[in-house]
């Protein structure tokens, strides 16, 4: 399956996906299995799979157990150039734009293209661009960048229109793990007006009215992650309202 082309079709079509965020080291095996499960019958269309900061060396066997019971399609999320593994279906191959930390905009790519020309992943160019949420986050800390202000909407648009210029497949906004605010429609509606690839929205969406509301301000694919963990229904009840959009 080529994704990106599914991920193209979809926007042409106007029809939102949704991805869920799985940290290698925050789920159990039995717990993941259960994921995996509320995953497939909620018709979930991606798995994004990674972190900003894995002590446990359970990424591959992560990956192994969600294609043992789900064909939901494997995207790495890594965190650095170490979390590559040629279990996946694709890598979102992340330049954190927002940023100005070389390391996390070229080098990390750098170290990894090599490994990555080995695999049979499909490497998809993405533009990573880290918001302010309320609270430092992991992927702030580690990257040693500062996000783009909450309410600074025409920093992010033209980071994303450079973005898109230099040739990124996609740009994916992210308040972070635990983000205490979500990233405001705003600004969604701002990037996606100004791009035309498509965009990835995360962090702080807890409900299906917020996800929704993302996918109204130009969203086109929706990342859950930790609120996954804390509230049992409610991958069934976003991905029935995107799906529904």
């Amino acid at each position: 399956m080529d994704i990106y082309s599914h991920i193209l079709s979809s926007k042409k079509k106007q029809s939102k996906l949704f991805a869920l965020l799985i940290d290698p080291d925050k789920q159990a095996e039995s717990q993941l299995i259960t994921t995996i499960k509320k995953a497939n019958k909620a018709k979930v269309d991606l798995f994004f799979v990674g972190g900003s900061l894995l002590l446990e060396d359970s990424l591959e066997q992560c990956i192994k157990i969600i294609k043992s019971n789900s064909d939901i399609p494997v995207l790495l999320f890594p965190g650095n150039a170490m979390q590559v593994s040629n279990k996946a279906d694709g890598i979102l191959f992340l330049s954190l734009i927002s940023g100005r930390n070389p390391h996390m905009l070229i080098g990390q790519q750098v170290i990894s293209a090599p490994i990555l020309k080995q695999t049979n992943l499909e490497v998809i160019s993405t533009g990573y661009m880290l918001i302010e949420s309320g609270q430092a986050t992991t992927a702030s800390y580690m990257s040693n960048t500062t996000p783009i202000p909450h309410n600074k909407k025409n920093i992010a648009t033209a980071t994303a229109m450079a973005g898109e210029m230099l040739g990124m497949k996609m740009i994916f906004l992210d308040g972070g793990s635990g983000a205490q605010k979500s990233i405001s429609e705003e600004m969604i509606h701002s990037v996606s007006s100004q791009t035309e690839i498509p965009l990835i929205v995360g962090g702080g969406i807890k409900s299906a009215k917020k996800a929704i509301e993302n996918c109204q301000a130009g969203a086109d694919i929706i990342v859950v992650g930790n609120a996954i963990e804390k509230e049992n229904g409610l991958i069934a009840e976003i991905s029935n309202a995107i799906h529904k959009f």
